[in-house]
């Protein structure tokens, strides 16, 4: 089935999705929300096509493979951007996205 074949990366979509939107609900909430801006902008993305990513894979869609290189570009993203600051939110939201950008590559190879 195929969201048993993908479920560490529909795992790892799911995590990073879940960090984006605590990252971005936390962004809100510092000093300078102007700075976080673009990070704010990327956990939103990246939160959005992490839940749609996690679909297609569950219901075994014919196009999860070749669109999940593009997931993994919009975590890695997020991902570089995160990583950038100190925070502690936007730390472990550059952990997620990694892990997810690493397991789309995986998956779609």
């Amino acid at each position: 089935m195929a969201h048993e074949i993908n479920q560490a990366c529909i795992d790892a979509c799911n995590a990073c999705a879940d960090a984006c939107d605590h990252c971005a609900a936390s962004c809100l909430q510092e000093q300078d929300v102007q700075m976080m801006a673009r990070c704010i902008a990327l956990d939103i993305d990246c939160a959005a096509i992490c839940r749609l990513a996690a679909g297609y894979m569950s219901r075994g869609s014919e196009f999860a493979a070749r669109v999940c290189a593009v997931w993994a570009d919009i975590c890695q993203g997020c991902a570089d951007e995160c990583a950038k600051h100190e925070m502690e939110h936007c730390q472990a939201c550059a952990r997620a996205c990694q892990r997810c950008a690493d397991e789309c590559r995986r998956m779609a190879a």
